[in-house]
């Protein structure tokens, strides 16, 4: 197998690496790949980079390629989300005198309710300035879930902000926002640097939401046919190695380097392991599921989240509902991921698609070899998600 050169992106979130592990443990390199990482100072920017051909796939927020799909944002270059890359990861946050109200107030957080925590957020704060990392991101969608009650306020009464993920802890210190909603190691940053407290994992919200996606151009991928399918073997094998408990020390030392986000290695150790510090004066929280890369069919782009993703959009940004939902689902290659990963052995659900929210334990469900498991995948307010009526 001849050796082909690949440049890739990503931002320094723990995230990231199922791709930083394929290039560092071998698993790259196994599927003829010289793989090159490239860091990003914001998601717009990896975005440019990504449509103007300077490289040829990127770790990219889930909801990005959908946006683009839906005309959002005025860049419409078609991308292909080739398969998950990470689900949940994401944690909420708030300054320093929001959790003193907070506890004013008689209220702990426990990590693990939103809806509690929610209406004891809203009982202490009036308009709240919230930093998230992209306008276009899960974690844009699912704050305004979350505080809109599922989409009954008007989203544009919620005051979101921009801010990259490198730069988070340091608008709440500086009291440039009063919350955020951040990949780790970010949220733990703002912990460390006595900036903020910890009030959600976004597992809270949904607990089993696509987070980044690994991400190419259409035209890309269709003309690379045989670079795609080693691209995403190589980010697979990587993923599956990450769901080993006992890689975590080892995956957080190398995520520790400079070259990716240069912290250090047990507060990355934190959200890969989900043992989680909420303030510099509460105990350890343990958050089961905090960051998952391969279990439960992690890696699946499910159609029926796409067609979440591209209906909450339709929702704040005016569209009509249907339409979105049957361009998001377009994006999400499960065809590609089928066809790339069957030489593997993988096991691939019988559907592309499913009730998302539904599951509130873990489930069998048929797929090519009889053993994969779905589940739990609840909405912290107990609704579900139909994709049927979207095609």
């Amino acid at each position: 197998m001849r050796i082909q050169p690949l440049t890739v992106g990503f931002m320094p979130l723990v995230d990231a690496a199922p791709l930083i592990i394929a290039r560092e443990l071998g698993f790259a390199e196994e599927e003829g790949l010289a793989l090159t990482l490239q860091s990003g100072p914001s998601w717009s920017t990896l975005r440019d980079r990504l449509v103007l051909g300077q490289i040829e796939a990127a770790h990219m927020l889930a909801p990005v390629p959908v946006a683009m799909a839906l005309g959002l944002g005025g860049i419409t270059t078609p991308l292909d989300a080739l398969s998950v890359l990470s689900v949940n990861g994401n944690v909420i946050g708030v300054s320093n005198q929001i959790a003193a109200r907070l506890r004013d107030a008689g209220f702990t957080p426990d990590f693990r309710n939103a809806a509690a925590t929610r209406e004891a957020l809203t009982s202490v704060s009036g308009a709240l300035r919230l930093g998230v990392p992209f306008p276009f991101s899960m974690h844009a969608e699912l704050l305004h879930y979350w505080l809109a009650g599922g989409g009954n306020t008007d989203p544009k009464a919620l005051d979101i902000r921009t801010i990259p993920p490198p730069l988070m802890a340091e608008a709440i210190a500086a009291n440039e926002i009063d919350a955020f909603c951040v990949g780790e190691p970010w949220g733990s940053i703002t912990v460390e640097n006595g900036g903020g407290e910890l009030l959600l994992p976004s597992n809270a919200i949904w607990k089993f939401a696509p987070e980044k996606v690994l991400a190419a151009r259409t035209d890309w991928t269709a003309a690379n046919p045989e670079l795609t399918g080693r691209l995403m073997r190589a980010a697979w094998k990587a993923a599956r190695w990450l769901s080993d408990t006992s890689k975590r020390s080892t995956a957080a030392d190398i995520l520790a380097w400079p070259e990716y986000l240069g912290l250090p290695a047990e507060i990355l150790e934190r959200s890969l392991s989900g043992h989680m510090i909420l303030s510099r004066h509460s105990p350890v929280r343990h958050v089961d599921r905090m960051v998952v890369f391969h279990d439960a069919a992690a890696t699946f782009p499910w159609k029926s989240q796409a067609a979440w993703i591209g209906a909450r959009m339709a929702q704040r940004f005016g569209l009509d509902p249907t339409n979105a939902a049957h361009k998001a689902t377009e994006v999400f290659r499960t065809d590609l991921y089928r066809q790339h990963l069957a030489p593997l052995g993988v096991d691939m659900p019988g559907a592309s698609g499913k009730v998302e929210g539904a599951l509130a334990l873990p489930t069998p469900v048929a797929s090519d070899n009889g053993t994969l498991i779905l589940g739990p995948d609840a909405f912290f307010d107990g609704r579900a998600f139909d994709p049927t009526p979207f095609g």
